[in-house]
């Protein structure tokens, strides 16, 4: 199975983009994320210089936030259809809301579907807090009901809105990672999605425990002959990267980090 290893563009979205491309490929990155919204004019010009080297490229929605479910769906669909028109290899959804009931959210679900149906484009959804997948049990939930459902695993959140390392839901968690089709690759903890440098002796319990998750998910997707899968290491800039008082300096390089987990990651899986 051949494992690819994308770049984000979040936290270097003030490079231009011919030159954070540049940095991209001579870091050894076979593609990039990039989520689209307003705060970076630069997106569209990002996504045609990866497509131009020939680069795997991923888009993310994740900005439709409106509380009237109809509204939502109005909007969501606007927004995926323009994700897709990049022809991404597949699109990376922050899906529904976590105050939304579950058929509500399925209303939101459908509407995806829909629009790959429509467009060819997969629309993939994350495991992410204030989503409608903000915690396992939700994710059961919604997979009982539409079985097509496709995740991409942003377990840190789950740590977060659980307050732990999910050491009471492994099963849970062992049943979902079938459906897991690409990985961010971010360590969190108990009180926070991102721990302060993955490198740290202090967070080895919680890298560890990520690393478990993503071996099974590996393997999953290496029993089921799955020719690719896709990783984006996804540490991100302050507020993600903690900072110290006053000064307001992050007390790492989130650059480094990731560069970090993509390559223990290509070690690991090779």
């Amino acid at each position: 199975m051949n494992i690819q290893y994308l770049c984000t563009r979040w936290g270097s979205d003030g490079l231009p983009p011919a030159e954070f491309i540049g940095r991209v490929r001579d870091a050894g990155y076979d593609g990039v994320e990039i989520g689209l919204a307003d705060d970076d004019p630069a997106a569209d010009e990002v996504l045609r210089l990866a497509a131009a080297e020939g680069m795997t490229i991923v888009t993310m929605h994740y900005v439709t936030q409106h509380a009237d479910t109809a509204v939502h769906c109005r909007e969501f669909a606007v927004r995926l259809r323009r994700a897709a028109s990049f022809r991404p290899a597949f699109i990376n959804s922050h899906t529904g809301r976590d105050v939304f009931n579950l058929r509500q959210n399925l209303e939101v679900f459908d509407v995806a579907a829909a629009l790959a149906e429509e467009t060819g484009v997969p629309v993939y959804h994350e495991t992410h807090r204030g989503r409608c997948l903000h915690a396992p049990w939700r994710a059961a939930e919604v997979l009982a009901e539409r079985p097509d459902t496709k995740l991409v695993l942003d377990a840190s959140h789950w740590c977060t809105v659980s307050e732990s390392l999910l050491e009471d839901q492994e099963d849970a968690l062992a049943s979902l990672f079938p459906a897991v089709r690409h990985i961010h690759a971010r360590v969190g903890h108990a009180q926070a999605p991102q721990v302060s440098d993955p490198r740290a002796p202090e967070w080895e319990p919680a890298l560890q425990a990520h690393l478990r998750w993503w071996d099974l998910v590996v393997s999953a997707r290496r029993a089921a002959g799955a020719k690719t899968l896709t990783i984006t290491p996804e540490f991100g800039p302050p507020p993600y990267l903690p900072v110290l008082p006053w000064s307001q300096q992050p007390v790492g390089s989130q650059w480094e980090m990731n560069m970090h987990m993509m390559q223990l990651l290509r070690a690991r899986y090779a």
